[in-house]
């Protein structure tokens, strides 16, 4: 793999995996464009997606460092603050259903899943899934419905949907926490917080197996440079989504979905 690739690839993921279009989806058809090589392509990703995760503990750093800080607490059976008790109850049962699933399909995630027509059809409904969540948020418009465990676990399985190529994790568990009826703002931050220990455990994992491959051998320094660039472009990324959102729906994402999908239906 050549670094001009490998940067291509981490910009990809770097843009794409908080923007709701499908970080995984794009990932694919770049490789399809690209005429690159699939080997190992599922672990390069979660490395990426890593890299990503950093981004995520970087931006939400206050958030992040809180929940830690209220885990411990919590085993040591200290007093918290009940909203932050029910977040952080919210974000570890929230979590289980994506690592349960997510282990029981990993082997077809690197084969079955990786190809573009699923990719196109996962991009329809996937954008089908934040259109309804728009217009079904508007009848919690003037409600106040604040986070607690049940539907922090809801989004959770809302989350699952993301470990298909083309459903995007951004624009399922915002949709979760729309159809919920949690505000725009507040399923945007949780959404944020939820994928952290997911990223985190995913990308660890692979790394740890390309490590016992011998893969980092072969590839490490593309494999940093790809890195390095989903890292600074996902900072921005966050950046961009979380301040769109306070002013605008989804529905531009989901327009591109629509678009994108036709494109790779009729030219991919």
């Amino acid at each position: 793999m050549e670094i001009v690739n490998s940067v291509i690839l981490g910009i990809v993921q770097g843009a794409t995996e908080f923007i709701p279009v499908s970080s995984s989806g794009h990932l694919i058809l770049a490789r399809e464009i690209l005429g690159m090589n699939v080997a190992y392509s599922l672990a390069f990703d979660a490395v990426l997606q890593l890299a990503t995760t950093l981004a995520v503990l970087v931006y939400f750093r206050k958030d992040i460092f809180g929940l830690v800080k209220n885990f411990f607490k919590f085993v040591a059976r200290k007093n918290i603050e009940p909203k932050e008790l029910i977040l952080l109850k919210a974000v570890i049962l929230g979590t289980i259903p994506a690592v349960v699933i997510g282990l029981f399909l990993e082997d077809s995630m690197d084969t079955l899943f990786r190809n573009s027509f699923l990719v196109a059809m996962s991009l329809i409904v996937g954008g089908l899934i934040m259109f309804f969540a728009e217009r079904f948020s508007k009848r919690y418009a003037e409600k106040n419905v604040d986070l607690n465990v049940k539907r922090g676990i809801g989004v959770g399985f809302f989350q699952a949907l993301a470990l298909i190529p083309g459903f995007s994790r951004s624009g399922m568990t915002i949709s979760g926490g729309l159809f919920l009826g949690l505000k725009r703002e507040e399923a945007t931050r949780f959404a944020f917080v939820l994928a952290f220990p997911v990223l985190l455990g995913a990308g660890l994992k692979k790394l740890l197996d390309l490590g016992s491959n011998g893969v980092l051998n072969s590839i490490g320094i593309e494999l940093f440079a790809g890195s390095l660039a989903s890292f600074f472009v996902g900072i921005l990324a966050i950046h961009f989504l979380v301040t769109f959102l306070k002013k605008h729906t989804m529905n531009a994402f989901v327009v591109y979905r629509f678009v994108l999908a036709i494109a790779v239906l009729f030219f991919v």
